[in-house]
């Protein structure tokens, strides 16, 4: 198991529209879902989350979340 020292650096990295596409999984938004409330195509979000799991060190949408919730990245406040 990867320390969380190693995925800080790469937080940092995570652009605006990375950090939306997170918290919308973390909601269990479906690609398509994220794509149609972003206005973006489905193509774009799985670029994004193609980056995000390379960036981050994960395999998948789970360790993407774990990932998120380690670093607070999730914002319980907003209203989708």
């Amino acid at each position: 198991m990867q320390s969380t020292l190693c995925y800080e650096p790469a937080i940092d990295t995570l652009t605006k529209r990375e950090r939306e596409i997170i918290n919308l999984v973390a909601y269990q938004y479906s690609t398509r879902e994220i794509a149609s409330k972003l206005y973006i195509s489905f193509e774009t979000v799985r670029t994004h989350r193609k980056n995000m799991f390379s960036k981050l060190g994960v395999k998948n949408v789970a360790g993407l979340v774990r990932v998120a919730c380690e670093f607070d990245l999730i914002n319980y406040e907003q209203k989708f």
